[in-house]
């Protein structure tokens, strides 16, 4: 019978306590004493390889918990930024008993195909809270873009999803030019978006959006909070929908 991971582990440590006996730190082991440890070690190894498959599952769970412990943290320090700033964009309902919150990036392919995502969730479910950060971090056409996107926010909240969807759900690299194309197609004032462009809400808003994504430790484009959890990636409809309800009634499916 093959010994458990567990049994194997209290062997070493067995053998481990009887070479490190004599000395008082492992450090201290003789060239003999070191190789015969390493040797019985190797051996077991190699005849149960099964073992290394084992603890790599192991350390590969510990570090998701801990990472998701990490998230938690986070998001619970920075609560009122994401949920509830007064600077960002909120659609679906305001009062929503789950908030969504996306982090995007108008030059990132993989946001252009979870907006879909994101509109079908938002008809869906009339109890949905979707609150949209920029996340501008592929180009500094990307960063344009999102200056212009502010803009439209400050200017015509009732026109942002409008103008959201034509940009990221267009054709070509995102920058300045385009966003006010898409904006003047939308309605807006552009002497006064142009003005806005250039205030200090705008520096800030996207500083702030920044700034969370850092502390939440964001690594790429689209990532959410979905309740105290955070997933970085293009996961899918469902996925997101089984994210919701576990926040909205601790289950996959509510």
């Amino acid at each position: 019978m093959i010994p458990s991971p567990r049994l194997f582990i209290a062997v070493c440590v067995a053998v481990l306590a009887f070479a490190l006996a004599p000395v008082a730190r492992a450090d201290d082991l003789t060239p003999a004493q070191r190789s015969a440890v390493e040797k019985i070690v190797h051996d077991y190894l190699v005849q149960h390889p099964e073992v290394l498959q084992e603890a790599m599952q192991e350390l590969e769970k510990r570090q998701t918990a801990a990472a998701a412990q990490k998230y938690k943290a986070a998001v619970k320090a920075h609560a009122k930024a994401l949920f509830d700033s007064p600077d960002q964009v909120t659609l679906g309902n305001p009062k929503g008993d789950v908030t969504f919150v996306e982090f995007f990036d108008y030059n990132c392919a993989y946001c252009k195909r979870a907006m879909n995502d994101m509109l079908t969730l938002m008809k869906s479910d009339p109890k949905l809270k979707v609150v949209l950060k920029e996340f501008p971090v592929l180009s500094n056409g990307s960063v344009e873009a999102a200056k212009v996107a502010v803009a439209v926010r400050m200017q015509a909240p009732n026109k942002y999803l409008a103008f959201h969807q034509k940009l990221l759900g267009g054709r070509g690299q995102a920058d300045e030019a385009r966003a006010l194309a898409v904006a003047k197609e939308v309605g807006l004032d552009m002497d006064r978006l142009k003005k806005d462009m250039k205030s200090p809400e705008v520096e800030k808003t996207l500083k702030q959006d920044m700034g969370l994504a850092e502390a939440l430790g964001l690594n790429g484009t689209p990532s959410y909070v979905i309740g105290d959890n955070v997933i970085v990636g293009a996961v899918g409809f469902d996925s997101l929908k089984e994210q919701i309800n576990t926040a909205r009634c601790g289950k996959t499916s509510c």
